[in-house]
């Protein structure tokens, strides 16, 4: 009996030798949901190449992250803004992690029949100046608008790309981004916009002014509703937080996880936009 345990001990031994540990440590990740299944993937990847330790992702939106991570609350804050985007946040107390790109897409219920519109006919429906999609060549059916909610990354991006200052129609607002695809899904004349990784057979992404929403156009800047995805920290990260950040900045997670997930790696950019949306070339 007891030369079987020792054997068991020494297999149970030679098993955690082949795995790394960082000690039991854990930490939390807070904010945009557009951002949050590549953290979730990333985390659920990490705990399994590193054993003992525990990487909680949570969603709630980027002015949710950004608030958390001023706070202190959490280890990361997750965003699709920049942190001087958002009002109240300090920003030059905030560390600036960049790990992918998101494009961002209008979409429509499947049955409206519109495919492509022009960015003023886009901006005109989400003003309200636009009620009936046969007045964009869809079907004799009302529009209805499905908006994210305020503190929304997705929101804000969209709002800074497509209405450009002007003010939106009231609609109903989702806090989840799934939320929103299933509204979108099932509801007749219904429109609203998700981050590419979203789209599914469900719903159906539009083209704007001819061009497609896909990651070549993002990547040139053809397609302009894009952000990056920010993972914020409250100065310089330290111990998991550095590790786990790094890992998802990696050459190997860039090709492996982000773009396999529908996002788009920093690398394959072709345009860096700054905070004020100035767009130079690389």
């Amino acid at each position: 009996m007891k030369k079987a345990l020792l054997a068991m001990l020494g297999l149970l031994a030679l098993a955690l030798g082949g795995c790394s540990t960082d000690g039991g440590e854990s930490i939390t990740a807070v904010g945009s949901s557009a951002l949050q299944p590549l953290v979730e993937a990333a985390a659920e990847q990490y705990q399994t190449e590193h054993t003992g330790v525990f990487i909680n992702v949570q969603g709630g939106g980027s002015g949710t992250g950004l608030s958390q991570i001023q706070e202190g609350a959490v280890e990361i804050g997750n965003s699709d803004l920049f942190a001087e985007q958002k009002s109240g946040i300090r920003a030059h107390k905030l560390v600036d992690h960049r790990v992918a790109v998101v494009g961002i897409t209008p979409i429509v219920n499947p049955k409206v029949g519109v495919k492509n519109l022009t960015m003023v006919q886009l901006r005109r429906i989400f003003t309200g100046e636009i009620t009936n999609w046969r007045e964009v060549g869809g079907k004799n059916a009302p529009i209805v608008l499905v908006n994210r909610a305020q503190g929304s990354g997705t929101r804000a991006t969209f709002e800074q790309w497509v209405l450009k200052g002007r003010q939106p129609k009231a609609a109903q607002e989702q806090d989840s981004t799934g939320m929103v695809r299933s509204i979108v899904a099932s509801t007749p004349g219904a429109i609203s916009y998700v981050a590419f990784s979203y789209v599914d057979d469900t719903v159906k992404a539009v083209a704007l002014d001819g061009v497609t929403p896909t990651d070549a156009h993002v990547a040139s800047n053809a397609w302009p509703i894009w952000s990056y995805e920010h993972m914020y920290t409250k100065g310089p990260p330290t111990g998991l937080t550095k590790r786990f950040l790094a890992y998802i900045q990696r050459p190997a997670t860039q090709r492996k996880l982000v773009q396999k997930m529908g996002y788009i790696p920093i690398t394959s950019m072709q345009v860096d936009r700054d905070a004020t949306g100035k767009v130079t070339r690389r």
